[in-house]
């Protein structure tokens, strides 16, 4: 791989704003484990081995159970292992995620204001967004994972 920059150090105010974002989102009321999950889910459709590796770090240390974790990519067929808000935010993740392909149909948008008021369905949204625009930074980027990094090491 060749090298690329490190787009937080390149353009710091555009990277402090989205970590404004990010900060917001923490302080609202959709709970970090449920924004977490999102966050790798959304990843997981991208690609980005950087947030993918961040974002399953974050989940084991809030206490999630490996069992739920490696469900997330096939979260649909889990059954209970996700409760109806956790399924209600992946598939938004998914749809709102993949929204070339889908349109974000009326019956994706009423599911999850069904269980979303409107100020979580913003949230969740914003957070849908800000962890697409880091997908494509990380990806377009090449960031390198912590496990990548920790095997150079070893």
């Amino acid at each position: 791989m060749t090298h690329r920059i490190d787009y937080a150090k390149a353009s710091p105010e555009g990277y402090k704003a989205f970590g404004a974002v990010y900060v917001t989102l923490l302080k609202g009321d959709l709970p970090k484990q449920l924004i977490d999950l999102v966050y790798l889910r959304v990843s997981q459709i991208n690609g980005c081995a950087f947030c993918i590796d961040m974002h399953s770090r974050d989940l084991l240390k809030s206490g999630l159970a490996v069992e739920k974790l490696v469900l997330v990519p096939v979260w649909h067929d889990a059954g209970a292992v996700f409760s109806v808000r956790e399924r209600a935010a992946l598939a938004w993740a998914e749809s709102v995620t993949r929204v070339a392909e889908t349109g974000i149909p009326d019956a994706d948008y009423e599911a999850a204001a069904a269980e979303f008021g409107d100020k979580d369905l913003a949230d969740l949204t914003y957070a849908i967004g800000l962890m697409n625009t880091f997908n494509r930074l990380g990806v377009a980027f090449r960031s390198t994972p912590a496990a990548t990094a920790a095997a150079a090491r070893a």
